[in-house]
Formats: structure tokens, C-alpha cells, sequence
């Protein structure tokens, strides 16, 4: 309903309820994250919610960021404590963010939606590719930060959208991201498919019905 809540909820409880690693947690989240919002997107698009310039430009920054940042931490090796580190100072940043995003997002958008109005479609589509990049490096890292990020983001960048068009563009753009990101932690081992198995039983039910309330 939201596109706010898979990774920013989710692998804080995975590590500090379960006890999960915080690597195998992320690379859960975003396999989980992947599969979840691709029914969510399914939902989106049927209702023709999503506007696809904004996921396009998105994803055009986020996928290169998200390749090269699943490199970095293939380099660091994910079992080691200089990758365990760089995820839990990834991981509190992005939280942060997410807050701060979520707490003050309408005071944010009021601040610079006049200023953000008068740009030039074509410094808009610079600064989409730009926000996406930045999300790729989170999410790979965090797995935190495509929900309350990106959709404070696209308030600021296309004001004129509705709420589920937002929100739906948001989910549609976290699906390649998180499937890209999620398929390099699984190649680094990162993954508890039991756990993630689990996990979809609930999240699948739910992001279709809550999909389809939010177009509505």
C-alpha cells in the first residue's frame, strides 16, 4: 500500500529477533524483497499505476551502482569483519534515512516543491538516474532505503503524479533492484532460502491485497 516498510523493517528483526547474520539477512531481505514486490508490481500495472519513465531512469542508476557495489563487497569478502562492518554502518545509516524520510516527508515535499516544479524535465530525468544510484549502493549494501527513499524522492521529482502512481512506480523500480542485488548475495552465499521460504508464505497474500487497496 505503501511501498515503505520490506527492508527497514524487515532485517532490523531478522538480526536483532532471529539473530541472523547481518550479510544473510540482507541477501534474504532482497530475494524476499524481489519476489514480494514483483506481485505488488503485477497489481500496479494491471491498474496502470506505475509510471514507467521514472522506474526506466531509476533502474538506469540503480542497476550499474548495485553491479558495482555487490563487486566492492565480493573484493571485502562478506565473511569478513571489514564487510560485516561497512553493512551494520550501511544498515544504521540507511534507517536514518528511512526515519527521517518517513517522519518529516511532507514537510520535506512542501519545502522544495515549488523550487522542484520550475525544473527542466531534463535535469529531472539527470537527477531520477542520480537517486536511483544512490538506492542501487543502499539497497546492495543495506538492503534498506527503495521504499521511504525512493518514494520521498519521486514526491519531490514529480509532484504532479498521484499517491499510487508513487507508490506503484516505487515497488515496480525495487523489483529488478532487489532481484539484481539479491542474485550477487546469492552467488557470495549470503542466502537462507528456509528462512526466506517462510517468509513469503505471509508477504505474498499481503502485497497483492495491499496493491490492490492502494489502487483503489
Amino acid at each position: 500500500m505503501t511501498g515503505v516498510g520490506g527492508g527497514s523493517l524487515m532485517t532490523p528483526l531478522l538480526i536483532l529477533l532471529f539473530g541472523i547474520h547481518p550479510s544473510t539477512a540482507v541477501g534474504t531481505d532482497l530475494l524476499y524483497a524481489a519476489a514480494t514486490k514483483t506481485g505488488g508490481s503485477v497489481v500496479h500495472g494491471l491498474a496502470r499505476s506505475i509510471h514507467w519513465p521514472a522506474v526506466i531512469r531509476l533502474a538506469s542508476g540503480s542497476i550499474p551502482a548495485s553491479i558495482l557495489t555487490l563487486l566492492v563487497l565480493w573484493q571485502l569478502d562478506l565473511n569478513s569483519a571489514t564487510a560485516h562492518s561497512l553493512v551494520n554502518i550501511v544498515l544504521a545509516f540507511a534507517l536514518i534515512l528511512t526515519a527521517t524520510s518517513l517522519i518529516f516527508r511532507n514537510a520535506i515535499v512542501e519545502l522544495f516543491r515549488e523550487r522542484l516544479d520550475r525544473i527542466a524535465d531534463r535535469t529531472v530525468a539527470r537527477a531520477t538516474v542520480a537517486v536511483g544510484a544512490a538506492l542501487g549502493v543502499l539497497v546492495s549494501i543495506s538492503s534498506v532505503g527503495a521504499g521511504a527513499v525512493g518514494v520521498t524522492a519521486l514526491l519531490l521529482l514529480y509532484p504532479r503524479l498521484p499517491m499510487a502512481r508513487i507508490v506503484g512506480s516505487d515497488i515496480a523500480h525495487a523489483v529488478p533492484l532487489t532481484l539484481v542485488a539479491g542474485v550477487g548475495h546469492w552467488a557470495m552465499g549470503a542466502i537462507d532460502w528456509e528462512l526466506m521460504g517462510v517468509l513469503l508464505v505471509g508477504s505474498l497474500p499481503g502485497i497483492i491485497i495491499g496493491s490492490y487497496c492502494a489502487t483503489r
